[in-house]
């Protein structure tokens, strides 16, 4: 069973955490300036664009491409397309990449690693090369990716590696590989991100630790309310923009990859029909037998089931009401199906967005370290 009083004991909290989860979470604001310094020195600045991009393809390993492309896809001026490796290896250093037919001199490729030492990613940048396509990537200078980078003129912006732990174990990996992708993209006009947002963003992000993290009481926490709330329940996650949904889809999967939980995300208003019957079974129209004659029944060899309950998250700036979250409010009540709704605070899109994320980011880890869960991933 959830242990609620393990929230507000940090000390218990620390020595559970031994993938440094909370760590990662709290150092996010680090990593970024770490991450835009590095990008600057590496003369993102300096870069003299020709135009934006026809699309962007994002590659990487795990689910990393999938992730990326959502955030930057919902704030660029173009498609932003993720890249999935082909073939059926295990691991990722037997994976290959593979361009589209139609991926060409007027499209972009970015690499995320956090590894460089990948095969597949040096013969990608090959293939990208003799397509004529623009290149860059996120990943250590020492490597076979940064040596073939350099063969194929592309841009390296260093990976600003923890300072601790493994770069696989890594929580932080994700900002240090957003934040020069930011950067970047904000170089060639795909979207704003100068250094003085990022900065923000930074500083947003030390305010959501100091707010999240595990010296605040779960009273008045969000992030530690939010874990109490999911504990014993099917996370729907359901979203209302395409910030909010790279937000909602990336924490079903710390929830499932860090906390061993089951995790669904979709968007209004399709999110009503692709888990409309998961309300109706777990929900008041669930076939009732509880009748008196059952009432004895021996409950013991019962399995337990997980109660839906959905996070529904509120898009940055939409302050109207849409009528989807009124629907999603009206559709859960009457199947009986608590909700939750997150609101992104107001101001700058990308840094209510990282406000968002750091919420997340904090509650799955908390449910990676309550009993039930698992803190190996």
């Amino acid at each position: 069973m959830f242990d609620e009083s393990l929230l507000d004991r940090p000390d218990d909290l620390a020595r559970a955490d031994t993938t440094g989860l909370l760590r990662g979470a709290a150092s996010a604001g680090a990593r970024v300036r770490t991450a835009a310094r590095l990008a600057a020195e590496a003369g993102v600045g300096d870069l003299k664009p020709d135009g934006r991009p026809r699309t962007v393809l994002v590659a990487g390993p795990g689910d990393t491409p999938r992730r990326l492309a959502d955030l930057l896809g919902a704030l660029a001026a173009c498609p932003v397309l993720p890249l999935p490796a082909t073939g059926d290896a295990p691991t990722a250093r037997e994976r290959r990449w593979t361009l589209p037919g139609w991926a060409g001199p007027l499209d972009l490729l970015l690499i995320a690693t956090a590894d460089g030492t990948e095969p597949g990613f040096a013969l990608l940048v090959e293939q990208a090369y003799r397509r004529g396509c623009t290149i860059s990537a996120v990943t250590p200078a020492a490597g076979p990716l940064g040596a073939a980078l350099q063969q194929a003129r592309g841009f390296l912006l260093p990976f600003a590696t923890a300072p601790h732990g493994e770069p696989g174990t890594d929580p932080g990996t994700f900002w240090a590989q957003l934040t020069p992708l930011l950067a970047l993209s904000d170089r060639i006009g795909l979207l704003s991100a100068p250094p003085g947002t990022l900065a923000a963003v930074a500083d947003r992000l030390d305010t959501a630790a100091t707010r999240f993290g595990p010296a605040a009481d779960t009273y008045g926490n969000p992030a530690k309310t939010l874990t109490t709330e999911l504990a014993d329940h099917l996370p729907l996650l359901w979203s209302s923009g395409p910030g909010t949904e790279a937000v909602a889809r990336r924490f079903a999967d710390l929830l499932t990859a860090r906390a061993g939980r089951p995790a669904l995300a979709a968007a209004l208003p399709e999110a009503l029909t692709v888990h409309g019957a998961l309300l109706v079974t777990h929900g008041r129209t669930a076939p009732a037998d509880d009748d008196l004659d059952d009432f004895f029944r021996d409950r013991v060899e019962e399995p337990d089931t997980l109660r839906p309950r959905a996070v529904l998250f509120r898009e940055p700036g939409d302050t109207a009401g849409p009528r989807a979250l009124i629907a999603a409010h009206a559709a859960a009540d009457d199947r009986g199906t608590p909700v939750t709704q997150l609101d992104a605070p107001p101001g700058d899109r990308l840094e209510a967005l990282a406000e968002l994320l750091a919420l997340t980011e904090f509650a799955a880890a908390y449910l990676a370290l309550t009993p039930t869960g698992d803190t190996t991933a």
